[in-house]
């Protein structure tokens, strides 16, 4: 079951985030190739920095493809439903624009957080719980920022809504419920608790105190 309910998530994860990384391609006027390589990249970004960590090389991307394939399928579908008229303009809009990349992001950050906890728990290294918990972090938020940072934006981890630590709280709570010996329901749960953070977040405008000079 679990190896079944994994895939499940990685394959959701892999869609939402190809498709936030399309929608930042196409509002950045990129051309298809650019559209399906940052799709890409924020898809397998994270799990990318999580194989190198642990010395899973060459990473899981490499090795079975079907994770880039779904990603360029749901790149190049963004990019084709972005081409009707009345769609594109409803994207440009600022609002219904946040709304769905938040939910894309919600959903890719919840999937990869739990499926980061779980390969960190297969590896070598997994009686090291900081790196557990951290590698689990790292695969939810390592596309986004990739995907921020090849369009020259500040990543959204560091200045927006509640984003790593949304991450962090899943990655906890899925380490903890394998602690009491409950992680087919820590699974759910984990990544239920992410998006649902992430989703409030964005819906009440919570944030993490900014720096300022006084």
């Amino acid at each position: 079951m679990n190896t079944t309910l994994f895939f499940i998530m990685e394959i959701m994860g892999t869609i939402a985030f190809s498709c936030s990384g399309a929608m930042v391609a196409i509002r950045k006027k990129l051309d298809f190739l650019g559209v399906i390589v940052l799709g890409v990249i924020t898809a397998v970004g994270g799990g990318m920095f999580r194989d190198i960590l642990i010395g899973n090389n060459p990473p899981e991307l490499f090795r079975n493809p079907v994770y880039v394939c779904v990603a360029v399928v749901a790149a190049v579908f963004m990019f084709f439903i972005m081409q009707s008229r009345k769609l594109s303009q409803i994207f440009i809009q600022a609002k219904p624009y946040d709304t769905i990349m938040n939910l894309l992001d919600a959903i890719g950050l919840g999937a990869f957080t739990v499926v980061g906890v779980n390969a960190a728990t297969n590896s070598p290294y997994n009686h090291y719980i900081f790196l557990t918990i951290f590698l689990g972090v790292i695969t939810g938020v390592g596309g986004g920022l990739l995907r921020d940072m090849m369009v020259c934006e500040i990543p959204s981890i560091l200045k927006e809504h509640i984003y790593a630590c949304a991450s962090l709280v899943g990655a906890l709570l899925y380490v903890l419920s394998m602690y009491f010996d409950i992680p087919n329901i820590g699974i759910v749960v984990s990544a239920a608790v992410v998006i649902i953070i992430r989703v409030l977040s964005r819906y009440y405008d919570w944030n993490l105190p900014h720096g300022r000079i006084s």
